[in-house]
């Protein structure tokens, strides 16, 4: 079986670009690879952050994540700063990634540019996520198009460690959802939901209500045509309509967009699937809410299995670079 690792900061509120374009995948490949799931909290750190809140929604986070459907008898679900492995084997990465690739990681430039403050950690977190997919050998990185630079850059980070010292990691590659990877905003579909604005309207989160969700898609920007058709080009709105009906329901956009001939429809049934996807999440999430304990403990047992992995891979990679093993 292939081994599959990803991550998601629990900062912001999950989204449906979220569910369709990430974590229903992620449910799939826990049934078909040795897959592993990480709240990366200390992501979230890169930025200032209320402690309480951090808490809370990493714990929030964790419960969507398992009412989506990850099994923690099948997957290993952790939060990332429970593996301590993975800020050791940062520093390594750190120091075999070089200033200028850093520099040009796209993220660190957007980012840096809206941030009154810029810390130190958010140049170099593309170290810390290398390290998060080499500590576990991972051979797949399920991602959207906007992580394809972190994975290329953890390969490059992998192979050049490998020359260095000798066969020590696996090198990973990127894999892409056939659908539903680029859920963008209602309001602006040349834009991605997003995990910041709660109030958006452009935005549909996990957690909505169904009448909630039901006056976002009916209010969704489209076009003053009326020819329904997947053209994200032409018609950017009502190809993300067919974007999210064919998630929703297991098809293509081309094959969601068979049928119709006015957006009316096309709203009410994409409003419908989003409700009948949502629903058992929410009902799920509602009962793991209630019992935050049973979380905590789940959360325990997948940092204790990933360990198991991340140690010796840390170990391996600090003997390779010439550091004295402990005791």
């Amino acid at each position: 079986m292939p081994r599959v690792f990803s991550g998601i900061k629990p900062t912001g509120n999950v989204h449906l670009g979220n569910l369709l374009g990430a974590l229903v995948r992620w449910a799939d490949d826990q049934h078909r690879a040795d897959s592993l799931y990480c709240v990366v909290d200390l992501h979230a750190l890169t930025v200032p952050q209320d402690p309480a809140e951090l808490r809370d929604s990493t714990l929030r986070l964790a419960q969507i994540l398992l009412a989506t459907g990850l099994d923690p008898d099948v997957c290993t679900l952790f939060v990332q700063s429970h593996v301590p492995e993975h800020t050791g084997l940062a520093w390594l990465m750190e120091c075999t990634a070089g200033f200028g690739e850093l520099n040009r990681m796209t993220q660190f430039k957007d980012k840096s540019g809206k941030e009154g403050f810029v810390s130190g950690g958010l140049f170099t977190y593309p170290a810390l996520m290398a390290a998060d997919i080499l500590l576990y050998d991972t051979d797949e990185v399920p991602v959207g198009d906007d992580q394809r630079q972190h994975v290329e850059l953890t390969r490059d980070l992998a192979e050049r460690f490998n020359s260095r010292h000798g066969p020590t990691f696996t090198v990973p590659r990127a894999t892409f959802p056939p659908a539903g990877a680029r859920i963008m905003d209602l309001q602006d579909p040349t834009a991605k939901m997003s995990k910041s604005d709660d109030a958006a309207p452009g935005t549909i989160l996990v957690l909505d209500e169904p009448k909630v969700v039901e006056r976002k898609i009916k209010r969704a920007v489209t076009d003053a045509e009326s020819e329904v058709r997947f053209d994200v080009a032409a018609k950017p709105g009502v190809s993300n309509l067919l974007s999210i009906l064919g998630a929703a329901t297991g098809r293509s956009p081309e094959e969601a967009a068979a049928g119709y001939t006015q957006y009316g429809p096309l709203k009410a049934d994409a409003a419908a699937a989003v409700v009948a996807r949502l629903e058992p999440i929410q009902a799920r999430y509602a009962e793991l809410a209630a019992d935050p304990a049973e979380t905590t403990r789940l959360l325990a047992k997948g940092a204790e299995k990933a360990r198991a992995t991340a140690s010796a891979t840390l170990a391996r990679a600090q003997a390779a670079v010439g550091l004295v093993p402990p005791g």
